[in-house]
């Protein structure tokens, strides 16, 4: 009952964003028949791409900062706090540089794979450097985020990329239109996939030594969970750019309610998810009509501020 509810909610939202936007909508005249088509053709060629984009990024998001936080063990890790994203960007330039006639799924698959390996490396350094505050785990990651990212800077700008690079890291959604977005359905297939395996990440993210004893193949689980969070975090960047701090408010606001039983979890992160980015994105087409801010600002400022108050509840409770 309570997730149909979250369902209608979500669905109003997309119903506002769908009436948001600059250009001049004939809605009487769309539903009497009698406009010229131009609304239309602003609907199915921008409003409905840019709103199925932004819903689908939001439930996926939400979803990879979830099993992040679990293959982790620390609330306060996801894709943006780990050098997940950073290390998809770095992969994004590797194949618009090396293969810049390959088509956009080939160059999601080497992000994918640099956002794999910079995830392991994120997850090697934690096994290596002793934690004395889960504080030290996101201090961690973006610190290796910052590396990455000052890499792909620094070969952006010797190779007369900086301004690419900038375009698709500011998580922007006013370029989405019809035939540009359709690869985040493969982060939503993703998504699903992770719910299917929800008890398996439950139990993996209660450490190696339960999981083994009680008959799970806690490596093959991390890993398929790795490859999940690192292709949702590929498909998202190549296709609207990053979008910071979301997969890390999320999840922590569902946990706060509902646990840590990920089959319980997922479909409410992934409503919420998609709920938070609807807003953030007609906020931004708001804040300075006709003019938009790019919802990866927005979210990050509302995702840094989360971030923070989370530290200082987690300090407060240990104080």
């Amino acid at each position: 009952m309570r997730l149909g509810l979250g369902l209608v909610g979500v669905a109003l939202l997309a119903l506002m964003s769908l009436a948001t936007g600059v250009g001049n909508m004939d809605w009487w005249g769309l539903l009497t028949g009698a406009e010229d088509g131009r609304t239309l053709q602003l609907l199915l060629v921008s409003r409905i791409p840019r709103t199925l984009a932004i819903i689908l990024a939001g439930m996926t998001l939400g979803v990879a900062g979830l099993i992040m936080q679990m293959l982790a063990r620390n609330r306060f890790a996801e894709p943006t706090t780990a050098g997940t994203a950073e290390s998809a960007s770095l992969g994004l330039l590797a194949a618009v540089v090396l293969v810049p006639a390959a088509p956009v799924f080939a160059k999601m698959l080497i992000a994918s794979a640099f956002a794999l390996a910079g995830t392991a490396v994120f997850l090697g350094l934690l096994r290596r450097i002793p934690l004395r505050s889960v504080l030290m785990v996101p201090l961690v990651g973006l610190m290796l985020g910052g590396i990455v990212e000052s890499v792909t800077v620094f070969f952006a700008y010797r190779l007369d990329l900086l301004q690419s690079v900038t375009a698709w890291t500011a998580g922007d959604f006013s370029g989405v239109l019809e035939g540009r977005y359709e690869l985040l359905w493969v982060a939503a297939a993703l998504a699903v996939a992770a719910y299917l395996m929800a008890d398996r990440l439950t139990l993996a993210g209660m450490g190696e030594d339960f999981a083994t004893n009680l008959g799970l193949n806690h490596r093959r689980v991390v890993t398929l969970g790795l490859i999940i969070v690192a292709m949702v975090t590929a498909v998202v960047v190549v296709t609207v750019g990053m979008v910071p701090f979301l997969g890390l408010i999320v999840p922590n606001l569902v946990a706060m309610a509902m646990g840590d039983n990920a089959r319980r979890s997922i479909p409410w992160v992934a409503l919420s998810g998609a709920a938070l980015l609807l807003l953030c994105d007609m906020a931004g087409r708001m804040v300075r009509y006709p003019y938009e801010i790019p919802v990866g600002l927005i979210v990050g400022v509302i995702g840094g501020a989360a971030f923070l108050a989370l530290m200082l509840r987690r300090q407060a409770r240990l104080g």
